[in-house]
């Protein structure tokens, strides 16, 4: 996929706590994607922090979300989104109905905060759904962003 002349497309990637899978999201978006876009995360019921397995899990791949801050999806009430992708069923349901005004979808993944088991166990599920995201949203993504520079 060839750069884009125009400017980057506006991502939003909405789950309940805005912990790990929108995190994760973001990060994968902003560094494997970041000439097409730039991506945002937020919560419905933002958990205050993000998940250390999710930053763990994320710094494997080079990608460091370590600054990262859990967040309502109030604080980009003055950003347009070109896509808002919801990640987890509860963020689908209650999405607000403002960033329903760009192109929304859902693509839900397991909550990686509700693995049990050893350290590694519940990090073989981080690196699941981390894998899962970059499989699923990244091709997306890059389709989306084709049809929307040949709409332009």
């Amino acid at each position: 996929m060839s750069k884009p002349s125009s400017p980057k497309l506006n991502v939003l990637f909405l789950c309940t706590g805005n912990s790990c899978r929108s995190q994760m999201a973001e990060g994968l978006t902003n560094h494997f994607l970041g000439d097409w876009y730039q991506a945002y995360s937020a919560g419905t019921a933002p958990s205050g922090y993000v998940h250390p397995l999710a930053i763990r899990v994320m710094q494997e791949l080079g990608i460091d979300i370590s600054q990262g801050v859990s967040k309502r999806p109030d604080v980009f009430r003055d950003i347009t989104f070109d896509v808002v992708i919801t990640v987890c069923d509860d963020a689908a349901e209650t999405c607000p109905v403002w960033l329903r005004e760009g192109h929304v979808t859902h693509m839900g993944f397991y909550d990686p905060a509700r693995a049990e088991g050893s350290e590694e166990e519940r990090l073989a599920v981080f690196r699941q759904v981390r894998d899962d995201i970059r499989a699923r949203i990244l091709p997306y993504l890059k389709t989306f962003a084709a049809q929307a520079n040949r709409d332009r």
